[in-house]
């Protein structure tokens, strides 16, 4: 689906914001000329809200554990690094639309400055989960049980030998 929305929003998109600039120069020409300047701006912003929004939406799912939340939000925290470090070298591929503008080096400048702010704000708001340690025996309660605090042992030992609870964990 994300390839079809991406397909959609090629199509649909650059004659929609052609149409945008036209119907302003006629009332509004000051107007055409910022939207006109802010296209990488609008470009960027639109590629980073879908990356954001593929994430919220990842948190919201009906099987979020907290394992996968702890995941996705280091996958993300791991993302934006990569952002940034591409925006440095010029590589927009993680931004499709705003390989469609002409961006300006002041602009990629000022993008990685947002992206290193929602670094800082993303980490200390997922602090909680991030830090959360997580047992060997939670992530796969088949192994060592050993390692498990001794009242928990019994019934690990009993998951363990049970054909049936491993069926169910496999499927996820």
């Amino acid at each position: 689906t994300l390839a079809f929305k991406r397909l959609l929003f090629d199509k649909i998109f650059p004659p929609l914001f052609e149409t945008v600039l036209e119907v302003l120069d006629a009332k509004y020409p000051n107007l055409k000329e910022n939207i006109t300047k802010w296209k990488p701006d609008i470009a960027s912003l639109t590629d980073l809200f879908t990356k954001f929004n593929e994430v919220n939406l990842k948190l919201k799912r009906d099987s979020l554990n907290v394992i996968k939340a702890k995941s996705i939000t280091a996958a993300f925290l791991a993302r934006i690094n990569l952002m940034k470090q591409n925006f440095g070298w010029r590589e927009f591929s993680q931004f499709h639309n705003l390989l469609l503008t002409n961006v300006q080096d002041d602009d990629i400048l000022v993008y990685i400055q947002h992206l290193c702010i929602l670094h800082t704000d993303f980490k200390t708001k997922s602090e909680g989960v991030l830090t959360m340690e997580i047992p060997q025996w939670i992530i796969n309660p088949y192994g060592d049980i050993e390692e498990a605090d001794v009242t928990l042992q019994k019934e690990l030992i009993g998951i363990s030998i049970n054909k049936e609870f491993k069926v169910h964990f496999r499927m996820g």
